[in-house]
């Protein structure tokens, strides 16, 4: 009998104790958590976007990348009572924003490929006139090529012929000369361009004024547009075309259009 009760207040004595450490546990692990809440209030009142941008935009901010300062701790007084930091004072914050859109292609508009090298084709009208009655409405075509020393400045060489029927009678008129040409760039490609050539001109038939030969110049300018095809352009002009016939000086316009291939 006495060893049976024995066994029973051993057992009492060894559920108690066994109670008492699983409440000491207990209290132990609710005391931790407890104060890793206190010292990580930012992880609960902080959103998980934060604006770090800007303009405005809200970048997502995981709450593991928040790095707190040791300023949030609660800092004990000298009375004994704990003052927590403001959690906004002095919070950094580290982040690696998901890969961003590429941004759109840029292009560059109103610039275009300037060549060296212009050689021309196209169709003229002049009308020559000089003392004697003489006075001729004549039809026919240019030729004319350029080399640019840079965007702006170049030699130009050119040769047109021109051609009518008075009286049944074929009629010619020739130009040959070179010299400067000054272009400028206008708005969707557009070129402006200027030149004086000097030269050499040739009439036909042959008068009982004076001479078929004299000496020529032209002065005078144009534009030059752009087409679908980079290396070919439209061209139009008008120049003044200055001779000196049968001891007198001729000033006499010229018109002129037609095609001209870059390279």
């Amino acid at each position: 009998m006495d060893v049976g009760r024995g066994r029973v207040i051993w057992g009492v004595w060894a559920m108690r104790h066994v109670l008492f450490l699983f409440g000491l546990v207990l209290f132990v692990t609710g005391a931790s958590y407890a104060q890793s809440s206190t010292a990580n209030p930012l992880l609960l009142a902080v959103p998980f976007t934060i604006s770090s941008t800007g303009d405005g935009a809200a970048v997502p901010v995981s709450p593991s990348s928040i790095a707190i300062s040791p300023s949030l701790v609660p800092v004990a007084t000298s009375s004994g009572d704990s003052v927590a930091a403001d959690p906004f004072s002095n919070v950094s914050l580290s982040h690696a924003p998901s890969s961003a859109a590429e941004p759109d292609p840029q292009y560059v508009q109103g610039v275009f490929v300037n060549y060296y090298w212009q050689a021309y084709f196209g169709y003229t009208y002049t009308h020559f006139s000089a003392k004697g009655g003489i006075s001729r409405n004549q039809n026919g075509f240019n030729l004319s090529i350029v080399r640019y020393f840079n965007t702006w400045i170049g030699i130009e060489g050119e040769m047109f012929a021109t051609h009518d029927s008075p009286n049944n009678l074929g009629s010619w008129f020739l130009f040959g000369g070179g010299g400067p040409r000054f272009r400028w760039q206008a708005r969707r490609g557009i070129e402006l361009f200027a030149h004086g050539l000097v030269g050499y001109s040739h009439l036909t038939p042959q008068t009982a004024f004076g001479k078929q030969e004299a000496f020529g110049y032209e002065l005078g300018g144009g534009a030059d547009f752009p087409t679908p095809w980079r290396r070919l352009g439209l061209r139009a002009g008008a120049d003044m075309i200055g001779t000196r016939y049968f001891g007198d000086n001729q000033f006499n316009p010229k018109v002129y259009g037609g095609i001209f291939f870059k390279f």
